[in-house]
């Protein structure tokens, strides 16, 4: 399994409280950029409209061997989930303030498949005691290598 992006952020500003695996439906050339590491999920999110999940704001590059075709980069994208999948996800998306990040892009048996995490937002005192401990924890490491 070859990961095309991954999106550290969204494991820093979010918990994390479900993963779920879609498909995309792209076209040849995004195929390719992707295949080619150009892309980003940095200011991606997932929305539910009519009764379909679509990727949104996800940065997949030009691919210039393509041609001059007209191309956004940032267009929707619809991602592919089983209808039971979607409404057990559009339940639990009602309430409590979750929403649905991007996590990863990857490669599974030939096709490009996204990793959709269902989290709550942190608050700053939760990525502050994350930070001071990621710290301690590398001074630590330093301390013993220099032994």
């Amino acid at each position: 399994m070859k990961v095309y992006a991954d999106n550290k952020k969204g494991y820093f500003n979010y918990q994390i409280l479900e993963e779920v695996e879609a498909g995309i439906i792209l076209s040849g050339p995004e195929v390719k950029s992707i295949k080619a590491g150009n892309v980003s999920l940095k200011e991606a999110f997932a929305t539910l409209k009519k009764g379909e999940i679509w990727l949104t704001n996800a940065h997949i590059g030009k691919y210039e061997p393509a041609g001059n075709i007209e191309y956004d980069p940032t267009r929707p994208r619809k991602l592919l989930l089983k209808s039971p999948e979607i409404t057990k996800l559009f339940g639990k998306l009602q309430g409590d303030g979750l929403t649905l990040i991007p996590l990863k892009a990857y490669d599974k048996n030939g096709k490009i498949k996204i990793l959709l995490g269902l989290g709550r937002g942190k608050k700053k005192h939760d990525k502050r005691e994350i930070i001071k401990k990621r710290d301690i924890s590398r001074d630590v490491q330093r301390d013993l290598k220099a032994k």
